[in-house]
């Protein structure tokens, strides 16, 4: 029985990183999608490329944080989560 418990714990600990890692999705396509309208920008008015450089690059810095979230949850929900929840499992039942 205990052994299904840990089981368990270890499958929603996966389940919850790989979950939390889709969250990477959005930050590659938001990226990408400023990076191919910086591109248009640039093309049409190629005297404005350090200003519209300069915005990119903090749009895309500021996005990206959503997925470095993403990234430490994921690695803590692997690592860190399963041993907690198995050592409180383990005190609860004694």
């Amino acid at each position: 029985m205990l052994e299904l418990a840990i089981g368990i714990i270890l499958g929603c600990c996966a389940l919850g990183a790989g979950c939390a890692m889709i969250a990477g999705i959005g930050p590659g396509i938001g990226e990408g999608n400023a990076v191919a309208k910086a591109c248009e920008a640039i093309g049409r008015q190629p005297e404005s490329k350090g200003a519209v450089t300069s915005t990119m690059l903090m749009g895309c810095a500021v996005a990206e944080t959503t997925g470095l979230y993403a990234l430490v949850i994921a690695i803590l929900l692997i690592f860190v989560a399963p041993n907690t929840f198995v050592n409180l499992l383990l005190r609860v039942i004694g």
